[in-house]
């Protein structure tokens, strides 16, 4: 990846729908040369895909919550894997270092969902516990890659 590689690839997180003609605009390539960097970087598996993002409270996914998830002994993150995506309301899940094992991002249509996904996650087997926050606004939302 170059510089120009990287501009693309700016423009396109602003906005994915803009034209190859106005990207080549802004980093001075012809719509031709974008479209052909554009499907090398596909190629490359560079860009992973095109995608909306709506928001999850027009959506009625309004209650978010972040929960630290706390295993009983040592469990593969495979295992956690496998016993998470079977709950829809479980958006991200990662490992982590610290006391807790993994930590989750919820969404629900409301509490009552939510609470009820928290406690088809908690009787997984190998869970110890949970420890949940409710987001109450968002402060900062940067597109993730």
């Amino acid at each position: 990846m170059d510089k120009l590689d990287r501009a693309i690839l700016d423009r396109l997180r602003q906005n994915a729908r803009a034209s190859y003609g106005a990207i080549g605009t802004q980093v001075g390539l012809s719509a031709s040369a974008v479209k052909r960097r554009v499907d090398r970087l596909v190629a490359d598996g560079v860009i992973r895909s095109f995608t909306i993002q709506v928001d999850p409270a027009v959506d009625g996914m309004g209650t978010e919550a972040w929960v630290e998830l706390f295993c009983r002994g040592t469990v593969a993150p495979d295992e956690l894997r496998r016993i998470l995506q079977d709950v829809p309301e479980v958006v991200y899940a990662g490992t982590i270092t610290g006391d807790a094992d993994a930590v989750l991002q919820m969404r629900a249509r409301d509490i009552s969902t939510l609470e009820d996904a928290l406690e088809r996650v908690r009787i997984a087997p190998n869970v110890d516990h949970t420890r949940s926050a409710i987001v109450l606004s968002r402060l900062v939302n940067r597109p993730r890659d």
